[in-house]
């Protein structure tokens, strides 16, 4: 044992006499392979044995089908925190609503009196009954219905397909009853409104650059564009 120093191993029996409750010498006797004297015995049964540990109490037995519930599962969250009403997303009308309003309106307004300045106005000459333009097309704003009527009969493209587009479109609020006005809780509705917001404007684009003499199909950029703004 001359390896470990004598403090550790006067240290570690310590510590194992107090576990075993002997002498502190015997134990040191023991790490150096010495005999154990024989006082040593008598005084290791003379020490009074430490009294023993008191049982753990007993835990009550729950009855069978009986489900143990915590006080906090039981109450309420709210009737604890006393939370008011989610507050909601609001602007006032007054000054900040009407604010950007008008400014919006002043640079619409901006960007038409410059146009206006660099593009004249559409006018043509007086309609003649005898000279049709080829082709014949209707303002932009009918060009989608104008499109649909090359595809299907009159009936189908001039009132069932826009009536059901209209329609669906007044269904939205009593199918989406989504009270949040956060893009993310209301896709079903900005799915539905896309839909024929694309669908529309994709008609009008067709009829205004893809349509030439006869209203045929046709390429602008080899037949160019057969539309007058």
């Amino acid at each position: 044992m001359a390896e470990i120093p004598e403090h550790l191993l006067r240290r570690s029996a310590e510590a194992k006499a107090k576990t075993l409750g002997v002498p502190v010498e015997q134990i040191m006797a023991e790490l150096g392979g010495e005999s154990v004297p024989a006082a040593a015995p008598a005084a290791a049964a003379a020490a009074p044995t430490a009294p023993a540990a008191a049982p753990p109490p007993a835990t009550p037995t729950i009855p069978e089908g009986v489900r143990t519930q915590r006080m906090l599962t039981v109450v309420k969250a709210k009737a604890i925190q006393g939370a008011k009403r989610k507050p909601t997303d609001k602007v006032n009308v007054w000054p900040h609503l009407l604010a950007i309003e008008f400014v919006a309106l002043l640079v619409v307004m901006g960007l038409l009196i410059v146009f206006s300045v660099y593009q004249d106005a559409p006018l043509l000459e007086l309609a003649n009954p005898n000279e049709q333009p080829n082709p014949s097309k209707a303002p932009w704003y009918f060009l989608g219905l104008q499109e649909l009527l090359s595809y299907f009969d009159p009936q189908v493209a001039g009132v069932l397909i826009p009536g059901l587009g209209l329609a669906g479109l007044a269904l939205i609020p009593y199918v989406d009853r989504t009270r949040s006005i956060r893009p993310t809780d209301r896709k079903f509705a900005i799915m539905m409104f896309t839909f024929f917001v694309v669908a529309s404007a994709i008609l009008t684009i067709i009829g205004s650059f893809y349509r030439g003499p006869g209203f045929n199909f046709t390429f602008p950029w080899r037949d160019g564009i057969f539309f007058d703004l």
